[in-house]
């Protein structure tokens, strides 16, 4: 089974997103809003499917990255989540919560073994 097809998003901790946007968007071009931006490509195998890789800035008290006190979290794309996390409990992988399903995929949280916590999602309809 194909586990992960590529980075969906890096999202980072700061003491002051707002301005951290506004850096970003003054020196590196970035189209910055309010859930920071999106880059869309195609597939190498299949230019005819198209993908998306979010940049997220977090404030630094968010709870979103717990149980991890890292200041990042990596979004990794997969295919068949519910059979990955299978996989995953079967190694005994820390799986944080439960699978989320929204209009634009499924999500769960994992820990690594040094306790970064990393979000896997199965991107719906590409």
């Amino acid at each position: 089974m194909k586990k992960v097809t590529g980075i969906g998003g890096v999202f980072f901790k700061c003491d002051d997103p707002k301005s951290m946007n506004d850096w970003y968007v003054k020196n590196l071009g970035l189209p910055v809003g309010q859930y920071g931006t999106t880059f869309e490509w195609r597939h190498n195998d299949d230019p005819s499917k198209t993908g998306s890789t979010s940049w997220c800035t977090f404030a630094k008290d968010t709870k979103y990255f717990d149980p991890s006190v890292k200041p990042f979290m990596i979004n990794y794309r997969v295919e068949d989540l519910v059979a990955l996390v299978e996989e995953l409990k079967k190694e005994n992988v820390t799986i944080v919560d439960e699978i989320a399903d929204y209009d634009y995929g499924k999500f769960i949280h994992v820990l690594d073994p040094e306790g970064n916590i990393i979000e896997l999602w199965e991107p719906k309809g590409e």
